[in-house]
């Protein structure tokens, strides 16, 4: 849904100086990523994605309190988790931040095409430019596990927070389901990209010029991914930090040993050999193994999921 034209991958000079400047990192490897994003993992604002981003935010901080008056997302990206929940009605006067002005900038271009008004603003989650007591809800998605200091990031949101507010952080990594994904996601880029080598094959295969980008956009993504988590680590980090009610789920198991591999595949390829019909395909299935997945929770331990997201109240 963005409109900015894509902006080349880091080169090897700047993915070298961003192994020591890690908020340079940031910038560099979302600033070039914004325009592509949404394309990349599939992000739409309908019936799709919103129910996925409402039934995240449920399965972990329930219903209650809809809309939450004024929310805060915290590297939001192109927009993603606030504007799809705002479809849900679960928001109502939303804002968003991000390190990347990129991001920002994309988040506030997806909010306009659907008809919302929301705040955007290139802000550290280590250091929010907002007054204590501001917001009823802080919400992110896929994005703690890129803070340096998580803790402090947790103590920021709950400054924010009104008295009673809540904060809602889904979709975070966990350190043995982000251990098996890589490693799938790696044997499925050698795998196609070599198989498309073959002449009966080559027309399945992207330019090598988007190939060499994309492998530098990965040398950066291992920059920029900081953290995975044990969930139980996760809590006690955020009740240090000062949150009360804490709590978390996770997701993703099969989910997950499937849809990586399906993800790399689709970025190992030229888009125009994928079309609706494949994407149904894939998210059918991410439905389907989604679904053994919670009753696999009854008796699989919650850190061999994939995802784990968690919620907190300020006190």
């Amino acid at each position: 849904m963005t409109t900015a034209g894509p902006k080349p991958a880091a080169s090897a000079e700047e993915v070298e100086a961003a192994w020591n400047d890690n908020k340079l990192a940031q910038v560099l490897y979302h600033d070039w990523e914004a325009s592509t994003y949404d394309e990349k993992w599939s992000i739409s604002y309908d019936e799709r994605c919103v129910d996925y981003a409402r039934d995240r935010f449920t399965d972990v901080a329930g219903s209650e309190g809809w809309p939450y008056g004024k929310s805060l997302e915290i590297g939001a990206g192109t927009g993603f988790f606030t504007l799809n929940l705002k479809l849900a009605g679960v928001l109502a006067e939303a804002h968003v931040t991000d390190l990347s002005p990129g991001m920002v900038e994309a988040a506030k271009r997806n909010a306009d095409t659907l008809g919302f008004a929301i705040e955007g603003k290139v802000a550290d989650a280590e250091k929010l430019p907002y007054d204590d007591d501001t917001f009823d809800l802080v919400i992110g998605h896929a994005v703690i596990h890129h803070i340096p200091d998580v803790e402090l990031a947790f103590r920021e949101m709950l400054r924010v927070l009104k008295p009673g507010g809540r904060f809602v952080i889904c979709g975070e990594p966990t350190r043995y389901g982000d251990y098996v994904a890589r490693r799938l996601s790696r044997l499925t880029w050698w795998a196609t990209t070599n198989v498309t080598k073959l002449p009966a094959l080559s027309h399945w295969r992207r330019p090598q010029s988007e190939l060499d980008e994309s492998s530098r956009a990965a040398a950066l993504e291992a920059v920029v991914d900081l953290h995975t988590f044990d969930p139980d680590t996760l809590v006690r980090m955020a009740e240090r930090a000062g949150a009360t009610g804490v709590r978390t789920v996770t997701e993703e198991l099969l989910a997950a040993w499937v849809g990586w591999p399906i993800r790399t595949f689709e970025a190992a390829v030229p888009e125009s050999k994928l079309g609706f019909g494949w994407r149904m395909f894939a998210y059918k299935s991410w439905l389907q193994l989604s679904k053994i997945d919670k009753v696999l929770s009854q008796v699989v331990p919650d850190e061999l999921y994939y995802n784990v997201s968690i919620t907190g109240v300020a006190p």
